[in-house]
């Protein structure tokens, strides 16, 4: 089976560098028109610029694809407006969004300002949320629509100097899991990729010698495929080094404890409570809610 984008047009931002320019160029080489936006800034979101965009526009073009560039700031609502006028003055449809952009302002939570928060929230988060909205009406439509959100093993997991980062990325497992809910009458799916990857925000994170395994480039298969026409809907792919699997968010079948329960019953009772034996994953709040009801249904534990 080979994936071709032909007469589909993709946005990635912070596609500059690192994972998206990776995607980016394997989007142009199947065949779809590129939008490469990209600030041009620090790792902490200093400075920018949109040299780096243009320099990946280069690459394609030379390549013999098709692609512009952009040097919007995905916090700026002015900016995304721009981003996708230009995508629809240029191309005339918008059919899959790569949010990629990010930044870190790694600290201590016992250290970080409120400000270092604000700023990656904004980024991750808002900078998802905002080039998203823009082009839903559009894909809706269309009666197509991809979109493909960056998740992280901090957001799923944790990783200590990270809570704001962390916050921003399992808030587009929520964001994902809604989307994917409202977008699926008008042929929109929506994904997340966990990417484990030598890039500038995470090389000094990593051995030197992990670094030369974990190139960007072995991430972008994952996110084409939850781009393309018949992707899957709502799920998260970990991706790294060759390596994919796909991550859930899942519930233990629990017990009831009946109205009676008390914080010492739930403690009495932790070891069943918490026994994944037979774990779900629920696709939608209703269905938790059923799982509750279900529970009920079971003659009460004796506390």
């Amino acid at each position: 089976m080979t994936i071709r984008f032909d007469g589909k047009v993709v946005i990635v931002t912070g596609a500059g560098g690192g994972l998206g320019r990776c995607h980016a160029l394997d989007f142009a080489k199947r065949g779809a028109k590129v939008v490469v936006n990209d600030l041009g800034g620090a790792v902490d979101g200093s400075g920018g610029g949109s040299e780096a965009a243009q320099k990946v526009v280069a690459e394609i073009t030379a390549a013999g694809g098709t692609a512009i560039a952009n040097g919007a700031s995905v916090t700026d609502d002015a900016g995304v407006a721009q981003l996708v006028k230009q995508t629809m003055d240029a191309y005339g449809r918008i059919d899959i969004l790569i949010a990629n952009a990010g930044i870190l302002r790694d600290k201590s939570f016992a250290k970080m300002e409120i400000a270092d928060f604000n700023a990656v929230m904004a980024v991750h988060v808002m900078g998802s949320v905002k080039p998203a909205k823009a082009v839903w009406q559009i894909m809706r439509d269309q009666q197509y629509g991809r979109i493909v959100v960056t998740t992280s093993s901090t957001g799923l997991y944790g990783n200590f100097g990270q809570t704001n980062y962390g916050c921003a990325k399992l808030g587009l497992v929520g964001f994902m899991n809604t989307l994917k809910l409202e977008g699926a009458k008008d042929n929109i799916k929506v994904n997340a990729i966990c990417p484990v990857a030598a890039t500038r925000m995470t090389e000094n994170l990593m051995p030197a010698q992990m670094l030369d395994a974990l190139k960007p480039e072995y991430v972008t298969p994952a996110v084409v495929f939850l781009a393309s026409e018949d992707a899957p809907t709502g799920v998260i792919i970990s991706a790294g080094a060759g390596v994919f699997s796909s991550s859930q968010i899942v519930e233990s079948t629990g017990v009831n404890l009946g109205h009676n329960a008390n914080a010492d019953t739930v403690a009495d009772n932790w070891a069943k409570i918490s026994d994944f034996t037979g774990a779900k994953h629920f696709t939608m709040g209703n269905e938790h809610s059923a799982h509750i009801f279900e529970r009920l249904q079971d003659k009460p534990v004796a506390g």
